[in-house]
């Protein structure tokens, strides 16, 4: 298999929430795995391929939760779905950035 990523992914275990666009029903996750490049989130009731979402999520080490809006890449229904992140600002990149270079 052919690995597309740019950035790699640090594992994670931290619940989310994410609405998709056009809605503002959340639904929950787990975050399993990220980078300043995406996320994979498992969770039940994946959003589709292509589908625009925000992800709600309180990063370890921060005060605050971040909304991280995303692209859905690929979509398993009752399984998860990859994320390829949007433009993000500096908090967020930043934290990104520290919780995947912790060992």
């Amino acid at each position: 298999m052919v690995e597309l990523r740019r950035y790699e992914r640090t594992r994670i275990d931290i619940s989310v929430e994410f609405t998709t666009a056009g809605s503002a029903a959340r639904n929950a996750g787990l975050a399993k795995d990220i980078s300043v490049g995406g996320m994979y989130v498992e969770t039940p009731h994946p959003a589709t391929f292509n589908r625009e979402v925000v992800v709600h999520v309180l990063l370890p080490g921060q005060r605050a939760p971040f909304a991280l809006p995303a692209v859905v890449r690929w979509s398993r229904a009752g399984e998860g779905m990859g994320l390829q992140f949007g433009l993000l600002g500096a908090r967020e990149t930043h934290a990104i950035t520290e919780l995947t270079k912790a060992p």
